[in-house]
Parts: C-alpha cells; sequence; structure tokens
C-alpha cells in the first residue's frame, strides 16, 4: 500500500485548506479549538454553508447530491476541517440513516428524505438504546403493531444524541415478539412532531443537555416509512453501526485535541518551566502522538481497502477501540495540564463582576470536556463489545 498522498490530493488539500479560511465563520472555530457550547444555528449553519459548495455530505455519491469525492479525498476533508476546528456535521441524518435510506429504502424514500437531509432542513435523531437495551440492543422492547396501513409505536428510547432539536428519529421496533430478538426487529422513520411523542432532557455531569429520553405512546406511523423489510431491521443496523464505529476513531479530531494539549502544556508551567519540557508529562504526550500515527495508518489501510472495493469488517472495531481511547487520554492530560484549575466549577464561578475570566478557556473546559467525553467508548457498542467482535471474527474465539 502506497501511504504517500498524490499531487492531485495533495492539490485537493489545499483547496479544503483555501475554502476553510474564506467560510469558515471565526465564532464557529473558536467555539469548537475552546471547546465551547455549539448552537443548533452553528450546526445547520455549517452544514448550509457545506451546502451551498456542494461539500455538505463528504460520503455521498453525485447520484445523491454528494461530492462524490473518493475515501482518500474524505479522509483529507474530515482531517483537515477537524485542524481548522469546523463544526462536525450532523451525522445521525448525513453518516447514518441516509446510507440506509441509500441502500435498502424504496425509490420514494430516497426522494422524500434524502435533499432534505443533504440540505440540513431536516434534523434526525438515533432510536436505538432503550433503558434495558443498550450495548445488548437485540433486547430492545419498544413495540411496533400494525393497524391497516399505520405501525402504532409504545415503548421508550433513551441517550437520544439532540433529540430535543429533531424532526425526525430513525427507530429500530420489535414488529414480532414471537421471534428470537435479532429477528423480530424493524427499522421505522418517525416524525418526531407525532401526537404521542414526548422528549425529556437527561442532564449529564457536565451539566449540559445533549443527550434526552424519547417516549412513544400509541405513536403513529404509516407502514411506508417502513425500510427494506418488517423484521429484517438487525440487517439494517449493524449496516448502520459499521458507518458509526469507522467515524467515531476520529483521526482527524484526535490531531487537532493533539496540537491543543501541546499548545496547553506550553502555556502552563512547572517549576518555573513550560510543562512541555517536564520529562514524564512529554513522554506522556509523545506516546499519544505515536499510537494516533498508528491508528492514521491502520485507517488508511482501511481505506485503501474501501477504494478497491472491500467493506470494512473487523477493522472499524479496531479503530473505534483505539480512536476512542486515545482521544480520552487527551483530555485526561489536559485535565492534568490544567491541575486545580480544572476542578468541575459552573464557568460562572470563575468569572468576576466583570466579563474578564480569572482562568482561560481551556481551563474552563477541561473538567466538562473530559466527563462528557467518558461516553467515547461506550456509544456506537461499548469498547468491550468491540473486542468481542474482534475475537469472533479474527481470533475465531
Amino acid at each position: 500500500m502506497d501511504i504517500n498522498f498524490t499531487p492531485e490530493e495533495e492539490a485537493f488539500r489545499q483547496e479544503v485548506r483555501d475554502f476553510l479560511r474564506e467560510k469558515l465563520p471565526a465564532h464557529m472555530s473558536d467555539k469548537v479549538l475552546n471547546h465551547k457550547h455549539l448552537s443548533k444555528d452553528d450546526l445547520v449553519g455549517w452544514q448550509k454553508i457545506l451546502y451551498d459548495k456542494g461539500w455538505a455530505a463528504p460520503g455521498w455519491p453525485k447520484k445523491y447530491g454528494g461530492p462524490g469525492w473518493t475515501p482518500v479525498q474524505k479522509h483529507i476533508f474530515d482531517e483537515e476541517t477537524a485542524l481548522a476546528g469546523a463544526p462536525p456535521l450532523l451525522p445521525f441524518g448525513l453518516a447514518m440513516v441516509a446510507p440506509v435510506i441509500m441502500n435498502f429504502g424504496t425509490e420514494e424514500q430516497k426522494e422524500r428524505f434524502l435533499p432534505r437531509i443533504l440540505s440540513a432542513d431536516d434534523w434526525w435523531c438515533q432510536g436505538y438504546s432503550e433503558p434495558g437495551a443498550g450495548s445488548d440492543l437485540a433486547s430492545l422492547k419498544t413495540r411496533a403493531e400494525r393497524q391497516g396501513e399505520n405501525y402504532i409505536v409504545n415503548g421508550q428510547k433513551t441517550w437520544t444524541t439532540l433529540g430535543q432539536y429533531a424532526d425526525w428519529i430513525f427507530c429500530l421496533v420489535r414488529t414480532d415478539p414471537d421471534a428470537k430478538k435479532q429477528e423480530g426487529i424493524s427499522f421505522l422513520l418517525i416524525d418526531m412532531n407525532s401526537p404521542g411523542i414526548t422528549v425529556r432532557p437527561i442532564i449529564t455531569l457536565d451539566g449540559g443537555h445533549e443527550v434526552n429520553e424519547v417516549f412513544f405512546d400509541n405513536v403513529q406511523v404509516p407502514v411506508d416509512n417502513l425500510v427494506g423489510e418488517e423484521n429484517k431491521g438487525w440487517t439494517y443496523a449493524k449496516f448502520l453501526l459499521g458507518h458509526e464505529r469507522s467515524g467515531i476513531a476520529g483521526v482527524g479530531r484526535g490531531k487537532m485535541e493533539l496540537q491543543r494539549l501541546k499548545q496547553i502544556a506550553a502555556a502552563e508551567r512547572k517549576n518555573g518551566k513550560p510543562l512541555i519540557d517536564d520529562p514524564l508529562f512529554r513522554s506522556r504526550v509523545a506516546q499519544i502522538e505515536m499510537e494516533l500515527e498508528a491508528l492514521e495508518m491502520t485507517d488508511l489501510r482501511v481505506i485503501a481497502a474501501v477504494q478497491q472495493g472491500q467493506s470494512p469488517g473487523p477493522e472499524a472495531s479496531m479503530l473505534k477501540i483505539k480512536g476512542t481511547e486515545i482521544r480520552q487520554e487527551i483530555y485526561h492530560l489536559v485535565r492534568q495540564a490544567v491541575g486545580p484549575r480544572a476542578l468541575p466549577f459552573q464557568p460562572q464561578a470563575l468569572h468576576g463582576d466583570t466579563d474578564d475570566a480569572v482562568a482561560p478557556d481551556y481551563a474552563l473546559s477541561a473538567a466538562p470536556t473530559y466527563f462528557n467525553n467518558r461516553k467515547l467508548t461506550i456509544f456506537g457498542g461499548s469498547n468491550e463489545i468491540q473486542k468481542n467482535i474482534i475475537a469472533k471474527m479474527i481470533l475465531g474465539l
């Protein structure tokens, strides 16, 4: 495998950099690089900027409005946007439900949903996990009973990220309670404005409202909103999770966070010297950098295989495990670098009566960022589950 980028790919990288320099709003990149709260307007606004350029869906084929990039071009785009501090693209529509609709949906579903996902006119959320069905997702109990031309949905989903903003939710529901648990599941698209849906916030340890509970009480869903075949939803769910796990590796985001860690360590002092000069701290940063480079090589090998028509297998689990562990270690070292100022104070307590903070932005965000990202090794299938997948698919255990 040739891991060097071609001149054409390097030219594309420069094109992305030029675009970001011209079009990425400074207030958005400031929020991302300093781990400040991104509003709905920020997230939608950035996708619409990309939509005007034709870059809103890096992984989509031209047939559906994407740029038709190669996997390497997508890798370059992801890396450059992360390093520049661009807001993340909304993954639930673009990278999760859209590929399912493209591969298993009807032509009517493609025409109805894909253009509005692309333009960010519809915000999607994910209805997978339930109070008793997280890593063991196939144990889900949310029911969908067919009555004429509708399904009647009852049940509960949890950890629904940004569901408070969503127009639609894609849900795994049980349509055959008597079948084996993986075989009685279907994949439904549900309008979040339907009567009978209640969204209740879950306030996380960092004080943020990012996740929710979603309750379904006799919600009517047209049969036309079933994706693929009834009781075949587990197949579509696994397809979707493969896309999600590959993206969670976050090589570009990891590079940005490592760069930020080095800047913080250069600004902080220990015994009168920059912390980055401390041999023990420096060795931990160097270890992360080596692991991140190894992760990128694995990611590029997967990309090369995809370009030759292969599909990611257990490699997606490997990327998910290592990528999330690296980012968690970076956030841990940021907390250590900041020291006592990283204690989880409310930000207001670190401000006096003026707008001048008594600690820099990176100190204010250190603890909330650390706590919020403990979830990285859990969602998308916990890392323990990913290790089981690797053991089964590679080691035959």
